[in-house]
């Protein structure tokens, strides 16, 4: 059997969208699952606001966005810099008028390999990209919710290398099972205001990251693929798709959740 999804047909900006009507805030959105996130936030009828490093990326994405009907623009920005992304926030503020929700999809990896050969230089930055950098977000997204839309909804982008050990990625794991804790706590802490706070966890994706992986370990998606019953990856949008439903109306009773999107690989 062909488990491969098929295309989906374009779809142009409506009022009855998933997210119309919201102002959306996406991290790492130059590539991977953060493009994918910003085309269909838009076509969901979604303003958004796109963030990362490089330049280049987030303008090709913003323009995509644009020639189909959407309505986006970006802020460069480094996740793990405070003011950098405080500033990414607040420019989504000043163009559209507030914050409904956020995505906070920005990751970083580091080469395979057992916990000794994780360089201290290696750890520092995993750590400050991919547990300090949604921290930061998560406190410059809550503070903008707060100001304009009042209630609203964020979604951690975690992985399922968090759930259980990981020893061939030790420190990504680690950074992302600290992120499930933060959610969690995020999700406690302003669930009385009406933001709610989430997390993925998605498997094997066809992104740059698995794509350098199974370069310096050439077979690992095969692998990984044998590992889950779909006996496929997924593709970035499907990814998307779960991000999506968490930051709608339609997921109004889910806070506090670690959304396994994997395929199976854990079940």
């Amino acid at each position: 059997m062909d488990n491969t999804p098929t295309a989906s047909t374009p779809q142009s900006t409506t009022e009855s969208g998933l997210l119309a009507g919201k102002v959306a805030f996406i991290t790492g959105a130059g590539r991977g699952i953060g493009a994918a996130a910003a085309r269909l936030f838009a076509r969901e009828g979604a303003k958004v606001l796109l963030a990362a490093r490089t330049e280049h990326e987030l303008k090709a994405v913003t323009e995509e966005v644009r020639a189909a009907g959407g309505t986006a623009d970006y802020a460069v920005c480094d996740i793990s810099d405070a003011a950098g992304v405080r500033a990414a926030v607040d420019r989504a503020v000043e163009l559209y008028g507030r914050l409904d929700v956020a995505f906070n999809n920005a990751a970083t990896g580091i080469p395979p390999g057992p916990m000794d050969q994780v360089t201290e230089a290696d750890f520092d930055h995993i750590y400050a990209v991919n547990l300090k950098g949604p921290w930061l977000a998560m406190v410059a997204e809550v503070a903008a919710i707060r100001a304009t839309a009042g209630t609203g909804a964020i979604v951690n982008n975690s992985s399922v290398g968090s759930l259980r050990g990981n020893p061939e990625l030790p420190a990504y794991g680690a950074t992302k099972r600290a992120l499930n804790s933060l959610t969690e706590s995020a999700a406690v802490t302003y669930g009385p205001e009406g933001i709610r706070v989430n997390a993925i966890a998605p498997g094997t994706t066809l992104t740059e990251m698995i794509r350098a992986w199974e370069a310096n370990t050439p077979g690992v998606i095969d692998r990984l693929n044998a590992k889950t019953p779909l006996r496929r990856a997924a593709e970035p949008d499907e990814i998307a798709q779960a991000a999506a439903w968490l930051l709608s109306d339609r997921s109004s009773y889910v806070t506090g959740t670690v959304l396994r999107v994997d395929g199976g690989m854990r079940a």
